[in-house]
């Protein structure tokens, strides 16, 4: 499972390509509003746990595990239906809300950077730290249906370029980049959702 495999200078393992795969398919869905989702989340999720551990990114395999929980959750809230028959649709945050969700985001990365930088030996706790904050509030707005959730994955994705990149994680870096353009293309789409129910 742990086998090398080389695309020319790219070096990954067959564990790393089936997370990537699994991966792709869950921000695809994403991006489509489908509940499919949420199982391929947690394929991808669980791999990315054992992957994070290996390469000394203890934020990243935290987040994954609430990443698990929350695509249970995010599962759960997207398949309810309400009394008349519809389940949760796209919205928006209010300014209260955005205020509070940016606050979150400071306050988890302070957090997560103390515990890394001095109870980990993390080589990049700051990075490490600021996409994991990033990561829960981004996770936590999808569960919701709200489109900020998007913003979130886009700036989360595009620093975690460089930094799997910086731990020779090639294929994942990829990945990232591929989530990020997903993420731009389900902005989008997800916006356009947003201004039909208004104006219907």
């Amino acid at each position: 499972m742990n086998c090398v495999i080389e695309f020319g200078f790219i070096k990954t393992s067959v564990i790393e390509m089936i997370a990537v795969a699994f991966g792709l398919v869950c921000v695809w869905s994403m991006k489509k509003e489908s509940i499919l989702a949420y199982p391929t989340g947690i394929v991808n999720v669980v791999i990315y746990i054992y992957i994070c551990f290996s390469a000394r990114l203890y934020a990243y395999a935290g987040i994954n595990v609430f990443y698990a929980v929350m695509s249970g959750y995010g599962w759960y809230v997207w398949s309810r239906k309400n009394d008349q028959e519809q389940t949760i649709r796209i919205t928006r945050l209010s300014k209260k809300g955005l205020v509070i969700n940016i606050a979150a985001i400071i306050i988890f990365f302070v957090i997560l950077r103390i515990l890394l930088a001095y109870y980990t030996d993390s080589v990049v706790p700051t990075w490490d730290a600021i996409t994991t904050a990033i990561y829960i509030i981004g996770m936590w707005l999808l569960a919701r249906k709200k489109i900020e959730n998007w913003v979130a994955w886009i700036a989360g994705d595009f620093i975690s370029i460089w930094l799997f990149a910086y731990e020779k994680l090639y294929f994942s870096s990829f990945q990232f980049l591929v989530f990020t353009i997903i993420a731009v293309a389900g902005f989008i789409e997800w916006r356009k959702k947003l201004n039909l129910s208004v104006s219907s």
